[in-house]
């Protein structure tokens, strides 16, 4: 039977689209404006909205599993409205049309960024609450409600898990994603200095690879954290200097003097009509938790998250074909 996709157009969802195309999945790929990443998978492209009720029953019809990836990412602190609108509204839009649509599973892909990370010495599972209250941004916020929204189909009949990743990092990065962006910035020499922090990298393919296992085996109400590698910004410049011959700088700045100049930068960016990635949450971001514990998908799954080194080659590699890597990689790659 048919698999729907919504946000079938985004990083990870490009991934899911080639790993179920691969798996031999008849897939209906929900696209909102540009369906150009998925074009020659032989996913069946059907236009919509998960704003837009009518346009979900239509493209759940007939179907037994729909994947819901379609999200808004902001490092910003006004877009709660939007955040709220797509993550939340939208998720509730989805819920209701497999409800009416008699979905038989009904896999959400939400975020780590839904669920606390203090205290941040104590390795975070599924058994973290979410956040809640304003000291959290609006994008997190908005994650956790769009979870809360999944509990409340559970409650009225829906079979329904839930899939946690980290930050994503992978080939087919076609926008590109955030990191995808930094990556660029740093491996095309246009970043001037690094930052001190990090985060927890998980590749795209694991992670559709992890949720497609889940989709088959997991509970009902299951809910599971898909996980990488804790990397910091300095960690990811060596490896780049081991792998290209790109320019990267040396410099790291202290968190304190980030913080400072993050306001300026993102007002600049923003004035010129620019993606701003430098922001005060992006930095906040880069103080998570070290330990995020993907030990309930590996028990329960067999989910393994594959090298850093290993996602990072593949991803530049993607870039460098694709004509958006500048740098060269070393022939022995």
């Amino acid at each position: 039977m048919t698999v729907v996709v919504t946000g079938a157009s985004g990083h990870l969802g490009a991934n899911l689209i080639h790993t179920l195309v691969a798996d031999n999945r008849p897939v209906r790929a929900l696209i909102h404006k540009n369906g150009q990443t998925i074009e020659g998978t032989g996913a069946e492209i059907v236009y919509g909205d998960i704003l837009d009720k009518d346009s979900l029953y239509h493209a759940f019809k007939g179907v037994e599993v729909v994947y819901h990836l379609a999200a808004v990412i902001s490092l910003l602190k006004n877009e709660s409205h939007l955040v709220e609108n797509v993550n939340v509204i939208g998720t509730r839009n989805v819920v209701e049309a497999c409800l009416h649509c008699r979905v038989k599973r009904l896999v959400h892909f939400s975020s780590i960024h839904a669920i606390m990370q203090e205290p941040l010495d104590i390795p975070v599972s599924e058994l973290r609450p979410l956040v809640s209250g304003k000291r959290y941004p609006p994008y997190d916020r908005s994650k956790a409600g769009g979870e809360m929204e999944i509990h409340k189909g559970i409650e009225k009949g829906l079979n329904a898990i839930i899939i946690n990743p980290t930050a994503i990092i992978g080939p087919y990065d076609f926008q590109p994603s955030h990191f995808g962006a930094a990556l660029l910035s740093m491996a095309n020499s246009k970043m001037l200095a690094l930052i001190d922090g990090g985060f927890d990298w998980v590749d795209a393919r694991d992670v559709a690879q992890g949720a497609m296992k889940a989709e088959k085996e997991a509970p009902l109400s299951s809910k599971y954290l898909l996980s990488g590698h804790w990397m910091s910004v300095s960690d990811i410049a060596n490896m780049l200097r081991d792998v290209t011959n790109a320019s990267i700088p040396n410099f790291v700045c202290p968190m304190p003097l980030a913080y400072m100049g993050a306001p300026v930068v993102t007002a600049y960016n923003r004035l010129l009509g620019r993606r701003p990635l430098y922001t005060s949450l992006s930095l906040r971001a880069l103080k998570s938790n070290h330990h995020i514990s993907h030990e309930k998908a590996t028990m329960e799954l067999g989910y393994q998250p594959r090298p850093f080194r290993e996602t990072l080659i593949d991803t530049l590699k993607w870039f460098r074909q694709n004509g958006k890597l500048r740098c060269q990689l070393k022939e022995n790659l």
